[in-house]
């Protein structure tokens, strides 16, 4: 029995109405959703803190939430895991014809360009009607904000400006009086800030999610030392005894 074979009958097992698990079967492709999204951000979590132990185990929780919607579809008659793998098989074979083909590739850069014009070519054959459809919604912001000012600038089309002027326009709304006292307005006065910024950054190269994150890091180091110097003297000798 190969250990994929393993994990999908504990799955079914899992899932099976005479004598399986009462959580497991209450469980709908919707419920699932947010525990799949959160493993895929401890997956992340564990490459950055450079954890290959916690990697190992977090890609399998991560596998398991595949699994876990293949075996609700198949239990529905709609595909199973199988049809998943053979889904992604034939994609990334026929989106490397430099590998499986005869086409050349000659960078990475080049190789980027091709795979965004092929599914650039796959969403005009499902009937995409705009460069936005199948962005999506659940992204992070800042994510969401990229990938859709990239597609529109791959499409030639017009997007936020990106420039420091479009942000500090979007700044000096929030000195408004009128923008600063109504809270409709000044959260929508900060999203233009917020969006401009992100343009900004697509302009320059930054990936904004990329850069926010490792804001937000130094700024929990910062957080730390500051709490270990307001820490007293005899509690940090106590806590290195322990």
């Amino acid at each position: 029995m190969s250990d994929v074979t393993k994990l999908l009958e504990i799955m079914a097992r899992l899932r099976d109405p005479r004598g399986g698990c009462p959580w497991d079967l209450e469980q709908d492709f919707a419920s699932i959703a947010p525990y799949t999204i959160e493993e895929a951000y401890e997956v992340d979590d564990a490459i950055r803190r450079g954890d290959l132990d916690a990697l190992r185990e977090e890609l399998g929780d991560l596998l398991l939430q595949v699994v876990f919607h293949a075996q609700m579809a198949r239990e529905a008659g709609h595909f199973g895991f199988g049809d998943v793998v053979e889904a992604i098989s034939g994609k990334l074979v026929e989106r490397h014809p430099h590998v499986f083909g005869d086409a050349v590739v000659e960078s990475a850069e080049a190789q980027t360009e091709a795979w965004e014009r092929r599914k650039s070519e796959e969403r005009a054959q499902k009937g995409a009607a705009s460069a936005a459809d199948g962005v999506p919604l659940g992204l992070p912001a800042l994510l969401r904000a990229r990938k859709l000012l990239s597609r529109a600038m791959r499409a030639g089309l017009a997007s936020a400006p990106a420039s420091v002027e479009a942000v500090e326009a979007a700044l000096g709304a929030l000195r408004d009086p009128l923008e600063a006292s109504a809270p409709d307005a000044r959260q929508r006065a900060f999203g233009d800030l917020l969006f401009a910024a992100a343009a900004l950054a697509q302009r320059y190269g930054v990936d904004p999610e990329t850069a926010l994150r490792e804001r937000v890091a130094r700024f929990e180091q910062e957080l730390r030392r500051t709490e270990d110097l307001a820490q007293p003297e005899a509690e940090r000798r106590g806590a290195a005894r322990r």
